[in-house]
Order: C-alpha cells, then sequence, then structure tokens
C-alpha cells in the first residue's frame, strides 16, 4: 500500500493561518492484510497550542471501545474463564435480573449483542464509590415488557459497564489490565483505557475533543493526568489502590473510553480481518459471525446486522439507514460518536481493506429521534479516502 503525505501550508494569511489553527482535528488511516498507512492527517489536535494532530495521536475512540471489549472477552472464552452463555450473576456473586422476569437469566451473549434487556434511562456512568448493584436494581434499567434474551435490541452503554465487572469477577484482574492483556500488548500497541496505564508521553500526544462551537468537550490538559480521569462519587478519593475487581468496572468507562491512535486501531482491525492468532482464535471467532448473521435486527435501521459488538454496514438491498461508503460491498467493524467527535473501524473482508478514521467537532444531532446514521462529514471523508486509495492504486499499476 502506498503511504500518501499530507502535506500543510503553514505560512498563509492571517485569516487562512486562525482556519489551519481552527481546523478540525482529522485522521483517516488504511490497512490490508500486510501495511498501515495513513491517509488524511490534517487540523490541530491542540487549538490552545497549535500542536497539529498526527496520524498515530491517541484520542477517545467513543463506542469502538465496545469492540475491543468484545475481543477481550472472547479472548477470556479461548481461555476458558468466562462462558458466553452463562449466568452472569455466576460470576458477579449477585443476582442480576430484569425486575419483571427475576427467574430469567442474564448472559454475556446477550449483554454483547444489546438484547439483554437493559435501558440507558437510568444512566451508565457509575462512578467510583457508587454500586453498579444498585444501578441494576433500578427498574428504570430494564425493558419492563419482554425477559431479557427475548427482548427487543436496543442499544444500551449500561451492559458495557456489566461486562466488564463480569471479566474483572471471572479473572481477578482489573479491566484495564485484561483489555492491555489480551488486545494491546499481543499486537505491540500502545493504548489505554480514561488513560490510565499510557505514558507520559502518549498524554501529551492527546487530541483534545471540541464540540462544533469550538467549545472543549475532553481531553484537555484538565482532564488529563495527574488530574483525575475516571469518574467518582462525592466525598470520594480519586484512587484506584482500594479497588477490588469485579465490583464496578464502570470506571473505566468500558463502553466508550479507550484512548488510542489511528495507526493502532487499523491493527487491532487487520488482525480480526487476518483471523490473527495472537489476538483470537477462528473457534473464539466464531460465535461473533454467527451472531451478525443470525438476520436482520427487527425494528433497526442503523444497527441492522449486529451482534457481540461488531456490525456490518453497507449491506446490499438491506433497506438499512447505515450507507457509508455505497459502493456496495458490506463492511464489518464499529462506528464511535460522542464528544463532537466521530469514528469509525471498517473493513471489508472481500477484498480485503480496511479504515480506521475521527473526524471531531462534528455538530451534534438535531433531535432526540435522530439515532443511529452516519453524519455527512463522514460519508464526505470516506468519498475522498476512496478517491486517494483510487489514486495509489492507478499510479501503482502506473508504475508496473
Amino acid at each position: 500500500m502506498l503511504t500518501r503525505t499530507i502535506a500543510a501550508l503553514l505560512f498563509l494569511s492571517p485569516m487562512a493561518a486562525h482556519a489551519e489553527q481552527t481546523m478540525p482535528a482529522t485522521v483517516v488511516v488504511a490497512f490490508d492484510r500486510e501495511s498501515v498507512a495513513p491517509l488524511i492527517v490534517e487540523g490541530v489536535a491542540d487549538r490552545e497550542t497549535g500542536r497539529p494532530v498526527f496520524a498515530n495521536a491517541p484520542v477517545r475512540i467513543a463506542s469502538i471501545s465496545k469492540l475491543i471489549m468484545a475481543l477481550a472477552t472472547l479472548r477470556l472464552v479461548d481461555e476458558g474463564k468466562v462462558d458466553l452463555d452463562a449466568d452472569v450473576s455466576d460470576y458477579l456473586g449477585w443476582h442480576v435480573h430484569s425486575p419483571d422476569y427475576p427467574d430469567a437469566k442474564v448472559t454475556l451473549a446477550q449483554l454483547l449483542s444489546h438484547r439483554a434487556g437493559l435501558r440507558d434511562r437510568a444512566g451508565y456512568v457509575i462512578p467510583l464509590g457508587e454500586s453498579l448493584q444498585a444501578k441494576l436494581a433500578d427498574p428504570e434499567a430494564w425493558y419492563a415488557d419482554a425477559p431479557p434474551g427475548e427482548a427487543p435490541f436496543e442499544y444500551a452503554n449500561l451492559g458495557s459497564p456489566v461486562v466488564a465487572t463480569v471479566l474483572e469477577a471471572a479473572t481477578g484482574e482489573r479491566f484495564d489490565a485484561i483489555v492491555k492483556r489480551t488486545v494491546f500488548a499481543p499486537l505491540g500497541i500502545e493504548a489505554c483505557l480514561n488513560w490510565i496505564g499510557c505514558s507520559e508521553e502518549q498524554v501529551a500526544r492527546a487530541v483534545v475533543l471540541y464540540r462544533d462551537t469550538g467549545e472543549i468537550a475532553r481531553d484537555d490538559p484538565s482532564d488529563l493526568p495527574p488530574n483525575c480521569t475516571i469518574p467518582v462519587a462525592e466525598g470520594f478519593e480519586c484512587s484506584l489502590d482500594d479497588y477490588v475487581p469485579g465490583t464496578n468496572a464502570s470506571i473505566f468507562s468500558p463502553q466508550g473510553g479507550v484512548r488510542i491512535g489511528m495507526m493502532d486501531l487499523a491493527k487491532i482491525g487487520q488482525a480480526i480481518m487476518n483471523e490473527d492468532d495472537r489476538l483470537l482464535s477462528r473457534k473464539a471467532l466464531r460465535p461473533a459471525v454467527l451472531a451478525l448473521f443470525s438476520g436482520p435486527v427487527a425494528g433497526q435501521e442503523f444497527f441492522c446486522f449486529y451482534g457481540l459488538h461488531m456490525q456490518a454496514i453497507d449491506v446490499p438491498d438491506s433497506g438499512c439507514q447505515d450507507t457509508l461508503f455505497n459502493d456496495g460491498n458490506p463492511r464489518f467493524g464499529h462506528a464511535g460518536e460522542a464528544y463532537g467527535l466521530r469514528s469509525g473501524l471498517w473493513f471489508n473482508a472481500d477484498e480485503p481493506t480496511g479504515i480506521a478514521y475521527f473526524t471531531s467537532a462534528v455538530p451534534p444531532r438535531q433531535s432526540a429521534e435522530d439515532e443511529g446514521g452516519f453524519d455527512p462529514r463522514e460519508i464526505a471523508l470516506m468519498k475522498r479516502a476512496q478517491e486517494l486509495l483510487a489514486q495509489d492504486r492507478s499510479a501503482q499499476q502506473s508504475g508496473d
């Protein structure tokens, strides 16, 4: 794959220089079976200092974190530590249940596919010092009209803290350590959750997230180490020294708190696409594939094909509102959206090629009913990326 260099004109008129200073940080990285290369790198990571973004600058990738959590879960399945279909109560030591269906078990497979009957109406951030068990006792956290496993698909962030806490209880490890051991370390990448475990050098490269108004949303210097980077209840110290794994892994923000650069995120997509046994065995991948292709998700226009925190988009003739690449080829992966950021990790298993990207300062959705779907900026960005890749392929063929 030909590496493309994106050059920026630094010495422009004052107006143009200001535009450059406030250009939203955007990175697109392309990968195939053998290589990973930056395709688009532009904008600034920190408007206050003018520090430019670079291809592997760490950024909060939002819900792509759920895919990484699913990979960690499947690694623990490989290790015999967890069973996707077991009652999670058996790991946690207390009864996880819908108040209306106390005898219906809740499983990791349900939680990883948003079919456990959980909802976000009760909130999903449980700070250090508060109780996950108490959160799940709130009837507002559950769908009332059907038991877990039979409840309709509902995208619920609350399921992620439950999964992460189960993984902790099953292993005795903290969730951040589990993800590092099972996903990051085998692929030789540096990433972390809520900045816990990232080096000082990595933290110094952080992408500050801005809203479309220019307001700081996340990860400015006040939001970085040595300041507190986890949610903490009032009256509690911001310290993990006394944290007991298996009690409340919400503090690591498993639903969206991974910080990683796009070059390293692309390596994760590449490993999935290649069925790299450093990450997962084929046996462990099989449940994800079966869950993904168990059929269209009833009533969904965006999450039409979804299972174990992996999504298929651009499926021909599906009638879904999930068009991103618009080239007739399905892609697999996960999207992210939070704090003005849109992100994605997508690969085409047939070619095989993939894209990891983020762009920032994206305007918010226009209404509470506007759920799912890709922003026009994302669609335009992927069109631009495809054109650049086509130019690269043409140049390579001309040189052969």
